[in-house]
């Protein structure tokens, strides 16, 4: 049966560059490994062609002699020693050694490109914890202190897990690789070594505290800085407050997500704030001033125009809340406050309250916008039904 031109096996054109021609091949060779199609003989085949294909085109003076003679290249000698062809497959080791780590690190319990043994200290896990803040403690930035359940180094083996603090043997079983490599066939595979578990070494007197472990579970206290401007949904870092790591590693972090809760006089919304504030038929209609509350514990006198309505909206500039980071007074544009009037009606009225209203009622003026234009859009609607 004659030999399939190998840039078509590799799936590629000729002229394809050194790195297109790497990636076909990891590609190919990923989707047709033994291990993830077992017991098929096509497959198996097609991966010897495509370890054969990319061992020759990989290489600069192999690739141009095939590009000119194409298979004649190699026949007879071809004068290219070492590469072999008497396995139907190449030079299997030098063709798949340069993108084994790529394709299959996943496999071994690593990521590709990592290189050498598993160290025995691991990191700690990182932490989450969920804090719940004020708006005012939001708008000026407050100290909190937080109790974090959660494992620390141990201190009677100074967290090596050792009894007596007696750094751990190598393994003898992977020579402190954390990997043992087994021979299948053609192909050889690294697996996380069975006595240290993939650690590289052993404790061979656990400490009695820690069984090994080298930390333990235990509550801590930790002092946490709220910079001001924070909002729901602000994640704090802090670096080497999460999980002690396991004999001896570096310890994880401790996320705190914040919460930010409601408030009974004001609303957010980023860095605005709004408040509704109550004022008197009176002054909505005569005008006047009214005093407000702001976010910071002060108050500001707003003055109220004459025949305000129901819903109108006033800005107090810079009342908001500060952008992240930025405290009261420092650096940073804060947000505004909105101030929405809503016209009291007054209930409970004594007998010479409601001898005026009656009075003022009787009294007729064009002097009620809202009811003039709403009855104008009901005689329209009425006169468009009966034509």
């Amino acid at each position: 049966m004659a030999k399939r031109d190998y840039y078509e096996v590799l799936g590629v054109q000729r002229g394809a560059s050194a790195d297109e021609i790497k990636k076909a091949y990891r590609a190919k060779a990923k989707q047709l490994h033994p291990d993830r199609n077992k017991d098929c003989k096509v497959s198996e085949a097609q991966f010897k062609e495509v370890n054969e294909a990319y061992d020759c085109l990989k290489d600069d003076q192999k690739k141009a002699a095939y590009d000119r003679f194409g298979h004649a290249a190699f026949e007879n000698g071809g004068g290219f020693g070492g590469f072999n062809r008497g396995n139907g497959h190449g030079d299997f080791g030098s063709a798949f050694a340069d993108v084994f780590e790529d394709l299959f690190g996943d496999m071994m319990g690593r990521r590709p490109g990592a290189g050498g043994g598993r160290s025995r200290a691991s990191r700690g896990q990182d932490l989450r914890y969920n804090l719940r803040v004020s708006l005012d403690e939001a708008y000026a930035g407050a100290q909190k202190t937080i109790t974090v359940p959660g494992s620390v180094a141990c201190d009677a083996c100074n967290g090596t897990g050792a009894e007596g603090a007696v750094e751990p043997a190598t393994c003898p079983t992977c020579s402190g690789m954390g990997k043992v490599r087994a021979t299948q066939g053609f192909f050889t595979v690294e697996r996380t070594c069975p006595t240290c578990n993939g650690q590289g070494q052993i404790v061979k007197n656990p400490c009695q505290e820690c069984r090994g472990a080298g930390r333990i579970e235990k509550e801590r206290t930790l002092s946490v800085n709220i910079p001001a401007g924070v909002e729901t949904g602000t994640r704090i870092r802090l670096a080497g407050e999460g999980e002690a790591g396991m004999r001896g590693g570096p310890a994880g972090d401790l996320y705190i997500f914040i919460e930010v809760k409601e408030h009974p006089i004001f609303l957010r919304d980023g860095k605005m704030l709004a408040c509704q504030v109550p004022v008197s038929m009176a002054t909505a209609a005569l005008g006047g001033e009214i005093e407000v509350p702001t976010i910071d514990g002060g108050r500001s006198r707003v003055k109220v125009p004459a025949g305000t309505q129901s819903g109108k909206q006033l800005r107090l500039r810079g009342k908001g809340m500060p952008p992240l980071r930025h405290g009261p007074g420092m650096n940073g544009e804060s947000g505004d406050m909105l101030i929405e009037l809503v016209v009291e009606t007054p209930v409970n009225l004594t007998a010479r309250q409601r001898e005026l209203l009656r009075e003022f009622e009787t009294i007729k003026a064009d002097n009620n916008p809202q009811t003039q234009g709403f009855f104008q859009k009901i005689k329209g609607f009425w006169d468009e039904m009966k034509g």
